[in-house]
């Protein structure tokens, strides 16, 4: 059995943006494919439109807000 973790996992949420999670890391896509980074801190994507999904690549800075997110009713 492996010994537990000296402290949690860290994951900084950033507004418009990836998460940043502490590494090293592993990510486990929808279809099963893992991706992993042995970096001391990863972006992993939210907004889907990375060219090196899982992993932000900014991108989501240069295309503007998706449609509805923070729109105001």
């Amino acid at each position: 059995m492996p010994n537990p973790p000296e402290r949690p996992c860290r994951i900084r949420v950033q507004r418009d943006g990836p998460l940043l999670v502490e590494g090293p890391v592993e990510v486990v896509g929808e279809d099963g494919e893992v991706s992993s980074s042995d970096r001391f801190l990863v972006a992993v994507c939210t907004c889907r439109r990375s060219r090196i999904f899982p992993w932000c690549d900014t991108s989501h800075r240069c295309r503007g807000k998706r449609p509805g997110a923070g729109d105001a009713p």
